[in-house]
């Protein structure tokens, strides 16, 4: 990484999914040593807390095509101040989900920060979702199907604006890794974006180096660096089990740690989020666990 501090920010967000238990995913990452682990590899780690949340049995859930928008809107709002805050304080952002919606409020903060420098970034997008519906596709209304949309332009203002701009990211400098669960009615979204999909077919066929070669190239074309967004359902769940939503068929842990290994080695990498860890659906934490390693390979840890 370019600098020597990072700073860990929790955000316990499950307004946007289906299924409970993400919330505690920041709980979870924290148990298995994250700033311990980052401590030894030679990073100053500062623990911001916990963003503030809403929880859902205090809230209407409003529209069904687009669950607690408002309450999302708000903590997204809030989370893109702070890590602008960090990114500007020379601080490496390290969030941990909650569901993927924080997302929203990552790269907005990441964004703004290199928009007032009148520079641009790139995104690396990993996961098992293509995570692109909108309110009018979106068979469930949960808005942790929709963010990766909302950064590049499409989907409710409240979501889209954060800052009183779109798109937070040019769809062309972002990579999506590891897809193999897409909506029907989301298709037609991912194949007129923009974004250079890459699916698990494209992983089988080409192999994990070659296709985390092109991500990386993609994300730091005219950028100043690029943020990961690290879901770990991409992972296979005979691997990552304790997940908000877990499609068999998934990247392997040897796969999972070449990706992060690689985007080590580019030096472009300038922030980054672990969501989707649900401790009510894991084992004895090893998904929790797993993010942890995958993130300090990210950050640098290798064999030898």
């Amino acid at each position: 990484m370019r600098r020597s501090n990072v700073a860990i920010i929790g955000v316990p967000l499950d307004l946007g999914a289906g299924r409970r238990g993400v919330d505690m995913g920041p709980s979870a990452i924290r148990v298995a040593g994250i700033g311990q682990r980052l401590t030894l590899l030679g990073y100053q780690v500062e623990d911001l807390d916990n963003v503030a949340v809403y929880q859902p049995e205090s809230l209407p859930a409003g529209s069904h095509r687009i669950r607690y928008l408002p309450q999302i809107a708000e903590t997204c709002t809030c989370l893109a101040r702070l890590v602008a805050r960090v990114a500007e304080q020379k601080m490496v952002p390290l969030v941990l989900g909650g569901d993927h919606s924080v997302a929203m409020g990552t790269v907005a903060g990441m964004s703004r920060h290199f928009r007032k420098q009148k520079k641009a970034m790139g995104l690396i997008w990993i996961d098992a979702h293509a995570d692109m519906n909108t309110p009018e596709t979106s068979p469930s209304g949960n808005v942790h199907g929709m963010p990766l949309a909302c950064l590049i332009g499409m989907g409710p203002r409240e979501l889209t604006h954060i800052y009183g701009y779109t798109p937070k990211v040019d769809p062309s400098r972002v990579a999506l890794v590891g897809v193999r669960d897409v909506d029907q009615l989301e298709k037609p979204h991912v194949r007129n974006s923009g974004v250079r999909v890459f699916t698990m077919r494209d992983i089988d066929e080409r192999g994990m180096r070659v296709i985390m070669e092109e991500a990386i190239q993609i994300a730091s074309a005219g950028t100043n660096g690029f943020h990961v967004s690290l879901d770990m359902d991409v992972v296979d769940p005979r691997e990552a089990p304790g997940v908000g939503t877990p499609v068999r068929g998934g990247i392997t842990y040897r796969e999972a740690h070449l990706a992060m290994e690689l985007l080590c080695d580019s030096h472009r990498m300038v922030s980054m989020e672990l969501v989707e860890v649900n401790p009510v659906t894991d084992e004895a934490n090893r998904t929790a666990i797993l993010a942890v390693e995958l993130a300090m390979s990210a950050m640098g840890k290798r064999i030898l």
